[in-house]
């Protein structure tokens, strides 16, 4: 994919591929003064693992948010499945396909696991419409027995589940559901290693099937090197990197982010220097740290 270099910063231009199930360009969003996102293009090809990377800040979750229909966007154009898309919800994206598992899980303590799993598709009886509990609780252990989530009970609520299982729980219902594209903000944030490795064996057999495309917030590289097929990296609102994980490495990455740091660093020590005369510039030992 190519790249435009704008004032020293590299930004990813617009790129497409015949099997991209979603793509967007340019999009931009602004929070009163504060810029988000400024340039976003991005692409996304069908049975593929795209891993977001950025810092806090850098607009990760706000994007996420815009494609699934939290959030409208201020500029810029997306597409699903070859069609304009512009989801109105969080709902209007799930009729298209799209559906996401927040960071917050949205999952409800007091109900069960099998209540959670269907929760906003709930099965009924008819014709009266009572809930249809014993159907849950089978069409629940099939699915997690499908998908290889080891959960002994399904009748006990969520809250007495460990975050790894609430993950996979939230991740469970995305996936048995209608959706071909998910989208994870951050799935392995707060897991010890032994859950986080539950999410992602989750996340490579659905992978392996080719049938569902996703889109994950991720922080650690080799997380992302191992679960993703492709990797993006958000800086300051733009998307700065877009390479396949068998093209770069934890090195690169860091080395990307170390550079951010040391350009917002020396921004600073200009800016503290304009504001308190030539006697506070940094000594040129100290400008070139």
């Amino acid at each position: 994919m190519a790249d435009d270099l704008i004032g020293g910063e590299h930004i990813v231009a617009p790129a497409t591929a015949d099997d991209d199930v979603m793509r967007v360009e340019h999009i931009g969003k602004r929070f009163g003064p504060t810029v988000a996102l400024r340039d976003i293009n991005l692409h996304l090809r069908k049975g593929e693992v795209l891993g977001l990377l950025g810092d806090n800040g850098a607009g990760k979750s706000t994007l996420i948010k815009i494609l699934c229909g939290f959030q409208k966007p201020d500029t810029g154009t997306m597409w699903c499945k070859g069609e304009n898309y512009t989801p109105k919800s969080v709902d209007d994206a799930r009729k298209h396909g799209v559906d996401t598992v927040f960071q917050d899980l949205a999952l409800i303590n007091e109900l069960t696991v099998y209540h959670n799993l269907f929760l906003r598709r709930e099965k009924v009886k008819t014709p009266i419409p009572f809930l249809n509990n014993a159907l849950m609780k089978r069409d629940a252990r099939k699915a997690l027995d499908q998908i290889g989530i080891n959960i002994p009970r399904i009748d006990v609520p969520a809250a007495r589940l460990s975050g790894g299982q609430r993950q996979a729980i939230a991740v469970a219902r995305t996936i048995s559901g209608d959706a071909d594209i998910i989208l994870l903000d951050e799935p392995l944030a707060a897991m010890g290693a032994k859950e986080g490795a539950m999410i992602l064996d989750l996340i490579e057999r659905v992978k392996n099937e080719g049938n569902v495309s996703i889109i994950m917030i991720l922080h650690n590289y080799v997380h992302v090197l191992t679960a993703c097929d492709r990797v993006n990296l958000i800086q300051e609102g733009v998307i700065a990197l877009d390479k396949p994980t068998a093209e770069t490495s934890v090195e690169e990455l860091t080395e990307i982010v170390v550079e951010e740091y040391r350009r917002a660093r020396q921004e600073a020590n200009v800016g503290n220097g304009a504001g308190n005369g030539a006697a506070a510039a940094p000594a040129p030992e100290q400008a070139e740290t």
